[in-house]
C-alpha cells in the first residue's frame, strides 16, 4: 500500500489492508471522506488483539508464555496492543519477528527459542500466505496456536479469528465498480469489516489434549471436527 501511495497521487487506489490505520499514516483525512485517491477496506487489527489472547487463554487457560510472531513491515500498532492486553493478563511474551518470507521459512525451521506454551499471529500477508506452514509447525512442536485467518485453522492449527475475508475481497469489487462508474476515490468512504469468524479444530484440540469449553463451542461459527 504505501508503494502505491508513493507510485502516484492522482489514480484511484482501492485497498485492502488488515494492518494499516490510514488515517495515523496520512493517506486519507477520514473514514468518512478520505479526501485523497484513496479508498477501499481498512481494518486496523490492533484492535482485537486482545481477543485473539483471550480466545487462546480460554482454549489453554495454563499459558502463562506466548510466542507472538510479528511481521515488521506492518508497524507496530498490532504488537503494542498486544503487549497491553498481555500485561494486563499477567502473560509474557516471546516475540518472533520476521521481515520477509525467508526469515519466516528460517523460523519454521528451527523449535521455538524458549519455552513457551502457546502462539500468537499478528496480521500480515506473509502470515495469511504461510497459513499451512504456520499451522504444520504449531502441530509438530505440539502449540496451541491462533492467527487472524480461517486457512491456519484448516490445515491444523488451533483456532481462527479475524474477518471474513471472502466478504472483504467481494465489497472491494463493489468500490471498483463504482469508481468506473464516475465515482471520486476522494468522496467514496472507508469501509471496515462487519463480518468475523472463529473457526475451531477439535481434532487439533484432541491432540493437544485440550478439552474445548463448552462455552467457546457455541461462539464458534465453524468446529472442524
Amino acid at each position: 500500500m504505501s508503494a502505491a501511495r508513493a507510485a502516484t497521487r492522482t489514480v484511484p487506489i482501492v485497498a485492502l489492508d488488515l494492518e494499516t490505520d490510514p488515517v495515523r499514516e496520512g493517506w486519507i483525512a477520514t473514514f468518512a471522506r478520505p479526501g485523497s485517491n484513496v479508498t477501499g477496506l481498512f481494518q486496523d487489527l490492533s484492535q482485537i488483539a486482545g481477543k485473539w489472547l483471550e480466545l487462546l487463554r480460554t482454549a489453554v487457560p495454563r499459558a502463562r508464555r506466548i510466542a507472538v510472531v510479528w511481521d515488521a513491515t506492518t508497524g507496530t500498532a498490532q504488537l503494542d496492543a498486544m503487549r497491553d492486553a498481555a500485561s494486563r493478563s499477567g502473560v509474557g511474551i516471546e516475540l518472533v519477528e520476521v521481515r520477509s518470507w525467508a526469515e519466516l521459512e528460517r523460523v519454521l525451521g528451527a523449535p521455538p527459542r524458549t519455552q513457551v506454551d502457546a502462539m500468537v499471529m499478528l496480521s500480515s500477508p506473509i502470515v495469511r500466505n504461510a497459513s499451512r506452514q504456520l499451522a504444520e509447525y504449531a502441530v509438530r512442536h505440539r502449540l496451541p496456536a491462533i492467527s487472524p485467518f480461517r486457512p491456519f485453522a484448516e490445515h491444523g492449527g488451533l483456532m481462527a479469528y479475524g474477518p471474513d475475508l471472502t466478504d472483504f475481497f467481494r465489497r472491494c469489487a463493489a468500490f471498483v465498480a463504482k469508481l468506473l462508474d464516475g465515482a471520486r476515490a476522494s468522496e467514496l468512504p472507508i469501509e471496515q469489516p462487519t463480518r468475523f469468524e472463529m473457526v475451531l479444530n477439535a481434532r487439533s484440540a484432541t491432540v493437544l489434549g485440550l478439552v474445548l469449553p463448552g462455552n467457546l463451542l457455541l461462539r464458534a461459527d465453524d468446529v472442524i471436527r
